[in-house]
């Protein structure tokens, strides 16, 4: 399911005289993994929101070639008086999907996203872990052709989030998804991108891009460190 694609044409956003971001052209690829990486306050989430169809732009237009999306927030969301088994299957339901199909589909999923076994575990009996694999399995059983995910390992330490980080490329490759990212972790971009694009401090446009970013981490420093520089170069000016 990788036939969705996103293209923004001259999209900005303003609340009341704060402009907040744009104008933006640019594009995400069927099947794509992009990453937003900037500076707190540069429109980030307010474009994921805009993609979502949560916030609508100012000027200019955004256009979801397939289907819908699917959201993925910083916190898990999962509701306490649910088992895990019905958290992770409550967007199904809510969209109507959820079909015997889908539940044979769940359960094969809470394997491969390192759950079996805690299918009838109440939220507070799982590891922030086995929440944040749990909120992601949740967003997968939705059937979005496109995901959005909005910082989704932020809450968890470093250790963990970089644990998270390489499970969640497992998963990707094996289930592939039009996917956009939210997030300020210059390591985790490179780990999970086909693509970075850098956004300016407010208001947010793309200063820079860079492509091809999962396949070339095979030396993780040097990387970082030409991502790095690069944020020097293009964003840090910007805000002196």
């Amino acid at each position: 399911m990788i036939d969705a694609g996103i293209t923004f044409q001259d999209l900005s956003v303003s609340f009341g005289s704060t402009h907040a971001l744009g104008p933006l052209t640019g594009h995400v690829s069927p099947g794509e993994f992009v990453s937003i990486l900037g500076p707190s306050g540069c429109g980030k989430s307010t474009l994921l929101r805009v993609i979502g169809g949560l916030q609508g732009p100012t000027s200019g237009r955004m256009i979801l070639s397939a289907g819908s999306t699917a959201l993925m927030p910083q916190q898990d969301c999962l509701l306490p008086w649910r088992r895990a088994m019905p958290n992770a299957l409550l967007g199904a339901r809510i969209t109507g999907r959820l079909t015997p199909a889908i539940l044979a589909r769940a359960a094969e999923l809470f394997v491969e996203f390192g759950l079996g076994g805690f299918e009838t575990a109440w939220p507070h009996e799982l590891s922030g872990g086995m929440r944040q694999r749990l909120a992601l399995l949740r967003t997968y059983l939705t059937g979005k052709p496109t995901l959005l995910l909005d910082e989704p390992f932020g809450a968890l330490d470093a250790m963990l989030r970089r644990q998270m980080n390489l499970w969640l490329v497992k998963v990707w490759r094996s289930h592939p998804r039009t996917t956009v990212l939210v997030t300020h972790d210059v390591e985790e971009a490179l780990l999970l991108s086909d693509r970075i694009l850098l956004l300016s401090p407010r208001p947010g446009t793309v200063v820079a891009e860079l492509a091809g970013c999962r396949d070339n981490t095979q030396d993780l420093p040097r990387a970082r460190d030409n991502l790095l520089n690069l944020l020097r170069e293009t964003v840090i000016p910007k805000v002196l």
